[in-house]
């Protein structure tokens, strides 16, 4: 309604002052309240059956509809025509508590008065009659009070007048004292939820023709955070302004960037972002909502308040960051955040904590080192399920050659499950071509141990050999006939093996072959052996075979048949193998 001052008459009408869009849309009835039902349905119901309690407690973030929800319930306890347990609006009593002027509704901030002597004043009046049925008092930010303030409102909030209802509101119900909270019937409010919030900025949008794009009421939902006042208030400023600017690009560029390892796009976005007027605490905060959101899109999607284009968009960043690196960058821009408090530059800081998330090599934290080892699992292909498992592990890694298998080129292909077939004691040479005429013949090979060509190993080499492997490669029979020689020399006819008597000598020369074709397997080209007796005088030995009464005359008890002796199931692993499989995707590096 226009007014016309005094002493102006014929003047235009002067227009009433602007009013915010949270103050002029506030709800009026319990059916207005958006996204809280659980509550309005409860209360409706009260009202509705008589069943009203002395104190209420209303808790929940701020701009859920706390205080606007203990007005509408003064208005339904007060109003002369209620419908259905609904205020009709019209009355006296509902147009008095609407303009804030009714006696029979009393509000007090906590925050600004919560020592003991307001609360002393506000309680004294309250034994005082109303000519409305009911006498509410509505306490906001009650968990601001003082001690002694709220051990004032404690007794009179435990034995009431029978006309008088309390309705506490507040954002931190754990702060209330524990008596006070036992005295209330508790009411939670919620959140809303992104479709709820952006059907209530849409009618709003409509009924104040704001003009405002359906694009820019996303961004509105964005920001709200779920606080319908605050998106009120958003909404406010992007009607002002004309449109609306896409507060979020800046931060999914630099998110994107981060996804990509870039560290050019991220500083580049943090400088549009400062170039626009944007405060670097500002970003930092709007990056960390940003993951969070993304966090929870890929753990609990109906948590994110976020319309369902932009809760797809933030899940798909997720992905590409990983989860590793998901929480550390919000680890790490959260630290940020923080230092900037006592920082000289507050851009340099962020942009420093960026650099980190973007180039993981530039930083040796563990957490860092965790993240690159988890992009690098990510980069790995995926096994193919129709390759049988024994076929899709790759071959271990062969042990290092020696210096003279390096010297004599690669080995041959090896067998571990069983021998190659023997070998004849002496290879026989290769043939050699006709010399043709004018050229030189060829020189003979050096079969010295140290020599190149053909050349055989050493007797370290082949001793070494015998013992980490070759010998336990061999059938059982070979084993036991075998195990008590040794190498005494390597000459260029070949390895000269000595065994202890007689006895063992003629069983090892029965079992040539096999030891010569099981160091070939190992070298990777002939050894020849010679079998010969460890002294010139036979030590008295027992035949593990022979007949119970030997040549001395000496019995023998027990008698071991060492030719039905079977081989073992499992090949014997070496060392260097052990190792391989303990550490799986470890190599093993020649020095």
């Amino acid at each position: 309604m226009s007014q016309t001052p005094a002493g102006s008459a014929g003047s235009p009408p002067v227009e009433p002052p602007y009013q915010s869009l949270y103050r002029r849309f506030r709800p009026q009835r319990f059916a207005d309240v958006r996204g809280q039902e659980h509550v309005t349905r409860a209360l409706l119901n009260t009202v509705r059956e008589g069943r009203v309690s002395h104190a209420y407690l209303f808790s929940g973030p701020r701009g859920t509809g706390k205080t606007s929800t203990a007005r509408i319930l003064a208005m339904a306890l007060n109003c002369e025509h209620p419908r259905d347990g609904e205020p009709d609006g019209t009355c006296a009593s509902c147009v008095d508590i609407r303009r804030g002027a009714s006696v029979d509704v009393q509000e007090l901030d906590a925050a600004s008065n919560r020592r003991i002597d307001e609360i002393r004043d506000l309680l004294s009046r309250v034994a005082l009659g109303t000519r409305g049925r009911w006498k509410v008092y509505i306490i906001d930010e009650v968990h601001q009070l003082t001690p002694d303030a709220a051990s004032a409102l404690l007794k009179t909030l435990e034995e009431p007048p029978a006309h008088v209802v309390f309705v506490l509101a507040t954002t931190d119900p754990q702060k209330v004292l524990p008596t006070i909270r036992s005295r209330t019937i508790p009411f939670e409010f919620h959140l809303l939820a992104s479709e709820v919030l952006g059907d209530l900025l849409r009618d709003i949008n409509q009924q104040a023709a704001l003009g405002v794009q359906t694009e820019a009421i996303d961004l509105v939902v964005r920001r709200g955070h779920g606080s319908a006042r605050d998106a009120l208030t958003v909404l406010d400023q992007v009607a002002a302004g004309g449109g609306g600017e896409d507060l979020t690009q800046v931060v999914g560029q630099i998110v994107d960037g981060l996804a990509e390892r870039d560290v050019g796009v991220v500083l580049t976005a943090v400088a549009q972002g400062m170039a626009s007027g944007r405060d670097p605490r500002r970003l930092a905060a709007d990056l960390i909502e940003h993951l969070r959101n993304g966090f929870l899109a890929t753990m609990a999607r109906s948590l994110v308040m976020l319309p369902d284009d932009a809760v797809t968009e933030v899940a798909e960043q997720a992905r590409r960051l990983g989860l590793p690196a998901l929480v550390r960058a919000m680890e790490v821009i959260g630290q940020a955040l923080a230092d900037m408090r006592d920082s000289v530059d507050p851009r340099v800081t962020l942009e420093v904590a960026l650099v980190r998330l973007a180039r993981p090599d530039a930083d040796t934290s563990p957490a860092a080192l965790l993240e690159r080892i988890e992009r690098l699992e990510r980069s790995r292909p995926a096994p193919d399920p129709s390759v049988p498992r024994a076929q899709a592990q790759p071959a271990p890694p062969s042990p290092p050659a020696r210096p003279a298998e390096r010297a004599a080129g690669p080995p041959a292909q090896r067998s571990t499950l069983a021998p190659p077939p023997p070998l004849p004691t002496r290879p026989a040479p290769p043939p050699t071509p006709a010399p043709t005429a004018g050229a030189a013949p060829p020189a003979p090979p050096d079969l010295r141990p140290g020599g190149a060509g053909t050349a055989l190993p050493s007797r370290d080499e082949v001793t070494k050999a015998w013992g980490d492997g070759v010998l336990h490669r061999m059938s059982a029979r070979a084993k036991g006939y075998l195990g008590s020689g040794r190498f005494v020399a390597v000459d260029p006819d070949g390895a000269v093996f000595a065994l202890p008597n007689q006895q063992l000598l003629a069983r090892g020369r029965e079992l040539q072959g096999e030891a010569e074709a099981a160091l070939a397997a190992r070298f990777g080209r002939p050894v020849p052996l010679k079998m010969v007796l460890d002294s010139p005088v036979a030590a008295p030995s027992i035949d593990p075979v022979a007949d119970p009464a030997d040549e001395d005359g000496i019995e023998i008890r027990e008698r071991a048949d060492l030719d039905h002796l079977q081989d073992a199931d499992a090949a014997v692993i070496s060392p260097e193998q052990r190792l391989l499989d303990a550490f799986p995707g470890a190599e093993e590096v020649s020095t």
